[in-house]
C-alpha cells in the first residue's frame, strides 16, 4: 500500500467588497426637478406673473375705477412732467445717503460696546436688537406718540430739562421732519446692523490679532489690514440692504409725516402710491414702478461689480 499525503487547502485571498455606490442626482433629473419645483412655483406666482401684469399695466391707460385701454409709451413720456415723482427722487436720494451714513456710523460704535467681554455685553446686544422686532408702521406710531405737539413725551421731557417753553415742533418743518424720521430709522434698524457686524467680527481669526500685536501693529493698522478685509463681504451685504431699503422707504414717512410738510418728505414709493390711489391712475403708477425697479437692479448690479472687482485685486 502506498501512503497518500493529504492535499493542503489552497489559500485564497479574501475578496474585498466592492465599494458601495452613493446615489447621485445626476442620473435622476426627475428627482432634482422635484426639489426645485416648489421654489419655481413661488417665484412664478409671486414674482414673474405680477411683473408681467405690471409691465402690461404700464402701457395702458388704466383708471382705478375703470377698464384698461392701450396707451403705448405715454405713461413713460409723462414721467418728466410728474413733479411729485421728480421731487421724490431728490428727497429719497438725500434720505438714502443720510440714513446709510448715520446707521453705519452709529452701528460701528455700538459694535465696539457690545463686542467687549465685559459683563452686560449680552444685555446690550439684546437691547440693541429689540427695536428691530417691532414692525416699521408700529414703530412709526410709537414715535409719533412721543413727538407730537399735543401730548408727546419728548416735548414734556425737553421742557422739564429747560430746553424751551413750548412744543418743539418735531414735524413742523422739512428739516425737523427728516431729522425725526432719521432718529426713528436709526432706533429701528440699528440692531440688525449691529448683530450682522458682530457675526462678521467673530469670524475673524483671533490669531491674526495676536500676531499683529506681537509685531507692534497699532489699533488703526489692525483695523485697516485685518478687520476691514475680513468684514468686506459683510459690509457689502449691509450696504446693499441699507441702500435698497432706504430707496424703498414708505411706512415710516406715511405714518409719521404723511409726506408733509408741503410734500417735502414724499419718497419714491409714496409718489407711486399717491399716483395709484390718490390720483386713481394705475397705468402711470405701474410705469413709475418699472422705472424704480430698473434703477434698483442697475444700482445693485453696479455695487456688486465694484465689490467683486475689489476682491479680485
Amino acid at each position: 500500500m502506498t501512503a497518500t499525503t493529504p492535499e493542503r487547502p489552497v489559500a485564497t485571498r479574501p475578496v474585498a467588497p466592492s465599494p458601495r455606490k452613493r446615489p447621485t442626482l445626476t442620473g435622476r433629473p426627475g428627482l432634482g426637478m422635484l426639489f426645485v419645483t416648489p421654489l419655481a412655483v413661488i417665484v412664478i406666482v409671486l414674482f414673474l406673473i405680477p411683473l408681467g401684469v405690471l409691465i402690461f399695466m404700464s402701457f395702458q391707460n388704466w383708471p382705478l375705477l375703470g377698464g384698461p385701454t392701450p396707451d403705448g409709451i405715454a405713461n413713460y413720456q409723462a414721467i418728466p412732467d410728474n413733479t411729485l415723482f421728480t421731487g421724490a427722487i431728490a428727497f429719497t436720494l438725500i434720505y438714502t445717503v443720510l440714513a446709510t451714513i448715520v446707521i453705519f456710523g452709529v452701528s460701528f460704535v455700538l459694535v465696539a460696546v457690545s463686542n467687549s467681554r465685559r459683563k452686560g455685553a449680552k444685555f446690550y446686544r439684546t437691547a440693541f436688537f429689540l427695536p428691530y422686532v417691532v414692525g416699521t408702521a408700529s414703530a412709526a406710531l410709537i414715535w409719533f406718540a412721543a413727538v407730537n405737539d399735543q401730548n408727546g413725551i419728548a416735548n414734556t421731557v425737553l421742557q422739564a430739562l429747560g430746553f424751551g417753553k413750548g412744543p418743539w415742533g418735531f414735524l413742523d418743518t422739512p428739516g425737523q421732519a427728516l431729522f425725526t424720521t432719521l432718529t426713528l430709522v436709526v432706533w429701528k434698524f440699528i440692531g440688525f446692523q449691529v448683530i450682522v457686524l458682530l457675526v462678521g467680527l467673530q469670524a475673524v481669526p483671533g490669531e491674526l490679532y495676536e500676531a499683529a500685536r506681537m509685531d507692534g501693529a497699532s489699533t488703526m493698522q489692525r483695523l485697516r489690514y485685518i478687520t476691514l478685509p475680513y468684514l468686506r463681504p459683510t459690509l457689502a451685504l449691509l450696504l446693499i440692504l441699507s441702500i435698497t431699503g432706504s430707496l424703498l422707504a414708505f411706512d415710516q414717512f406715511q405714518v409719521l409725516t404723511h409726506g408733509g410738510p408741503d410734500n417735502s418728505t414724499i419718497t419714491l414709493v409714496m409718489a407711486i402710491y399717491n399716483t395709484a390711489f390718490a390720483k386713481f391712475d394705475l397705468g402711470k403708477a405701474a410705469a413709475l414702478s418699472i422705472v424704480l425697479l430698473i434703477a434698483l437692479v442697475v444700482l445693485n448690479g453696479i455695487q456688486l461689480m465694484f465689490l467683486r472687482a475689489k476682491e479680485e485685486k
